[in-house]
């Protein structure tokens, strides 16, 4: 095989997210953007709803450089929102709308927002965060049935609307369709001139901190239009007008916003919007619309293998399947791979790697090659090193250290998080700033990464390093296990013993024998001290906000038993 050469320089355009969602505008106008329950919303359409919201938010009160939070899900009022704060050079804060109340009153305080845009089934929880915010915060609260075709509307009003039809009380909240009215008619404000600044904090997406408190990071335009250019770039397919992707990772997500909603329609693809995620519905969609594209974390791809309403199904429709949010397993991707040829698919699951730290994915398998393990090659003019932890020291190809990341997707920084800032984002003798991912991980002579393990979630167990992915890889080739996760338990002896949660297939019993079965497959890949000492079956494990298994709560769990011994 010829050497490993980083993939083609770019250029990138100096034009804000607005900006380049326009362009792809003025080139597709009567394509669709977006599609919600079946109701289409052409590019045209689009923009018009964009300037519109923008408009309102300038009479609402709204100036260059404020921040708005967004705490919704996948909305078409979500995504006229988003860019209506950005056309008029204001900050979109992004948040998960079930987070807790005092996690939203943390977002809001953080950022000093004084705007919330809010689903009514989520108002209630928002009232009572921004009770505990100490100044006043405008709600703005939209309803699904505003942006459904007709006879939807009358029937979720009916149904499930109906949970929140007392809203609005007489409390300060507004609805969508009032404030959006503030930005019609003769009184309604002209729009500001965009003015591009590569080093404008555009958007604030959040990760979880180690101290337990989030981390809101600064991303700016270039970040995420960068991002739109590398993908194309690195995905190798037209994602122009007439395809679509399936959007259900989540609008406050960098995998989510960065790939499923910006990289789409700075394209002129179309989005398929879904508000919540089940497996169900997300394969019934799969059948009725025929997406071309599908992005979403493991979980979401191993259920897929064992949905009825895929049985037969013809796939051919797929140009690409993309993995990220969490690690994919040598085994689950050999599963997957299998299912698509099945289903007459000619493309293979892609994995991708990154942190929001820089947008998202930084690192993609290549469309028509794998190497067993490996996540892929580095984005267009996105440079990868590995260096022994905790220092600045470049290590060997082959030889396993932290991950660190260079490019135009880098973060501007942690918000107002300065120690933060000095740990993550180093400026070397290169002269180029590095951010110091956490993970570790090393490259091969042709420049392939490999991902091994986030570097925080390594157990120590008599001295010795055991990292859980390559005990779950192990666990996950079972043919009777769906998934699994491994954790240390604090142990007085060994500093850490290792535990192994298994979730067998339907119709498998976690017994003796399938313990038994788990080990002899573990003993074949990993050494004896660092095979579990327990293995509990669940029929499910707890799963993060964006679907992936929440180790951290299973860590707590054990660290909680332990206390009580």
């Amino acid at each position: 095989m010829e050497p490993y050469r980083q993939r083609d320089h770019l250029e990138y355009p100096e034009m804000t997210m607005f900006e380049m969602v326009r362009q792809a505008a003025e080139n597709a106008p009567d394509m669709p953007a977006y599609e919600f329950f079946n109701k289409k919303t052409s590019y045209r359409r689009f923009i018009a709803k964009i300037e519109r919201t923008a408009r309102a938010l300038l009479m609402e009160g709204v100036n260059a450089g404020d921040a708005v939070t967004i705490c919704m899900p996948n909305t078409p009022q979500a995504l006229d929102a988003f860019y209506a704060i950005n056309r008029i050079g204001a900050l979109a804060n992004m948040v998960h709308p079930q987070s807790a109340v005092n996690e939203i009153a943390f977002y809001l305080s953080l950022t000093k927002s004084r705007y919330i845009l809010t689903f009514d089934l989520f108002y209630e929880n928002v009232k009572s965060a921004v009770e505990k915010v100490g100044y006043p915060v405008q709600v703005i609260v939209t309803r699904m049935q505003d942006e459904l075709p007709p006879h939807m509307a009358l029937a979720f009003s009916a149904t499930k609307g109906r949970a929140a039809m007392k809203f609005p009380g007489r409390d300060g909240g507004i609805l969508w369709k009032k404030f959006l009215q503030k930005g019609e008619g003769k009184n309604a404000p002209k729009l500001p001139e965009i003015l591009f600044d590569k080093n404008r904090t555009s958007v604030i997406l959040y990760s979880g901190g180690t101290s337990g408190i989030p981390k809101g990071i600064r991303l700016s335009d270039f970040n995420f239009n960068a991002l739109s250019c590398q993908a194309a770039e690195a995905i190798g397919v037209d994602l122009g007008a007439g395809r679509t992707m399936l959007s259900c990772m989540p609008v406050f997500h960098g995998f989510g916003l960065g790939i499923n909603i910006h990289t789409i329609l700075t394209h002129g693809a179309e989005c398929i919007l879904m508000p919540a995620f089940n497996i169900k519905s997300y394969a019934e969609m799969m059948i009725r619309k025929k997406p071309n594209f599908l992005a979403g974390v493991p979980t979401i791809f191993e259920a897929l293998l064992h949905m009825p309403q895929l049985d037969g199904k013809d796939l051919s429709f797929l140009m690409g399947m993309f993995c990220g949010g969490d690690s994919l397993s040598v085994e689950l991707k050999k599963k997957v791979d299998t299912f698509l040829r099945e289903h007459n698919a000619r493309i293979q699951v892609r994995e991708g790697y990154g942190l929001t730290e820089c947008v998202t994915a930084s690192c993609l398998t290549p469309r028509d090659e794998y190497r067993e393990g490996s996540i892929g090659i580095p984005f267009p003019d996105t440079l990868y090193c590995i260096v022994k932890p905790g220092t600045d020291e470049e290590l060997p190809r082959g030889e396993e250290g932290e991950i660190i990341i260079s490019g135009p997707t880098v973060m501007l920084g942690y918000y107002d998080n300065p120690s933060e800032n000095a740990e993550t984002l180093r400026t070397l003798s290169d002269g180029r700033i590095w951010m110091y991912s956490g993970d570790l991980g090393y490259m091969d002579e042709d420049g392939f990464v490999y991902f091994r393990q986030r570097l925080k979630r390594m157990i120590i167990t008599n001295g010795y390093n055991v990292y859980p992915s390559i005990l779950e890889n192990a666990i996950d080739a079972v043919p009777e296990v769906a998934y699994s996760c491994v954790i240390g338990v604090p142990d007085r002896k060994r500093m850490h013993r290792i535990r192994a949660y298994v979730v067998p297939r339907d119709g498998i019993e976690g017994d003796d024998a399938l313990k038994q079965k788990i080990m002899d497959e573990m003993r074949l890949h990993v050494a004896a001290y660092a095979l579990p000492r327990e293995i509990i079956f669940r029929k499910e494990l707890p799963k993060t906000l964006v679907g992936k298994v929440a180790y951290r709560k299973l860590e707590e769990e054990a660290e909680n038993e332990v206390g009580k011994e």
